[in-house]
């Protein structure tokens, strides 16, 4: 049997990359076993990173960060984890062509996967022009005109959110998923118009640069940003719940505030999978943070 890393990590993001830096760092033999998609791969643009002012693609903070953690001998797979058990050395975990992972430690870095509609022109929007976190990117609407693209109250709830940011804001419901009579009356109190019906194209320029969309009843809508919120985000938590974790309603995995960890013993959650704001930057942080602890887990068995 082949000796077991002392990490494993599952997902190669701002979370999971950061915390390879810093366990390859502390010379801990550490493997990243990672499904090449996730929300960061989809980013074309992350505008609030500290050193990155015209932005980074999330393909090419990944990369970056696969390099920079490889320098201090981290290893990188790419396979999709389908199960993961607690075993008396450790954790072992089964990819999905029947590969077999074992490690001491299991840092779970799986993020979440926004629900999203099919269309051909938004992938290329995405961090662009085309936003899902308000927290991240409010400030690239404001004063702009902006369309809120969601369902149901989801959506809503975007679009009062953004209204701070700018009073030129449209919402259009295109699941046309019901509102009830109080969030209809904030939207027509804030202004917002407030569309019930099917988007059937977004309007885009080569580049990625969003201009509106057409309307399922022939209208256009003419924008230059837009916010898609549909709610339902599928959270990438299913290894934890495996294990017996006890995941919150969402499906978001809970974990100490000061180290990470879950209530398992041996496994730390972090990134967008967990409990957080959902930036980039707060991720790589708790990877950083979870690193430290797992760090000091290790060497209390030495």
């Amino acid at each position: 049997m082949d000796k077991p890393f002392d990490c494993l990590i599952v997902g190669a993001g701002p979370a999971g990359c950061q915390a390879a830096i810093l366990l390859g760092r502390y010379d801990h033999r550490t493997l990243v076993i990672d499904a090449g998609y996730g929300r960061s791969t989809l980013c074309r643009s992350y505008n609030n990173i500290l050193g990155w002012p015209d932005g980074i693609s999330g393909e090419q903070l990944r990369l970056l960060g696969k390099f920079h953690a490889m320098q201090y001998g981290v290893q990188f797979v790419e396979d999709q984890v389908q199960t993961a058990e607690a075993k008396e050395e450790g954790f072992l975990l089964k990819g999905s062509k029947g590969d077999v992972y074992r490690g001491k430690l299991l840092l779970l870095a799986t993020g979440l996967i926004d629900r999203l509609p099919d269309w051909p022109e938004l992938t290329a929007c995405l961090g662009r022009s085309i936003y899902v976190c308000p927290d991240c990117d409010g400030y690239e609407v404001a004063d702009r005109k902006t369309i809120v693209i969601g369902s149901g109250e989801a959506g809503a709830h975007m679009a009062l959110s953004l209204r701070l940011r700018t009073d030129q804001l449209a919402y259009v419901n295109h699941e046309q998923k019901p509102l009830s009579p109080e969030i209809v009356q904030q939207l027509a109190a804030k202004e917002i118009g407030y569309k019930e019906v099917e988007v059937s194209q977004l309007l885009t320029e080569r580049g990625g640069y969003f201009q509106g969309v057409r309307l399922k009843n022939g209208e256009t809508l003419l924008a230059d940003k837009a916010f898609v919120a549909f709610g339902g985000n599928h959270v990438r938590s299913e290894l934890a719940e495996q294990l017996g974790i006890e995941c919150e309603p969402h499906h978001h995995i809970p974990t100490d505030p000061r180290t990470k960890q879950t209530r398992h013993p041996g496994v730390w959650a972090v990134g967008d999978v967990g409990v957080h704001s959902q930036l980039a930057t707060i991720a790589m942080g708790e990877g950083a943070q979870a690193a430290i602890w797992m760090n000091k887990a290790l060497l209390s068995d030495t």
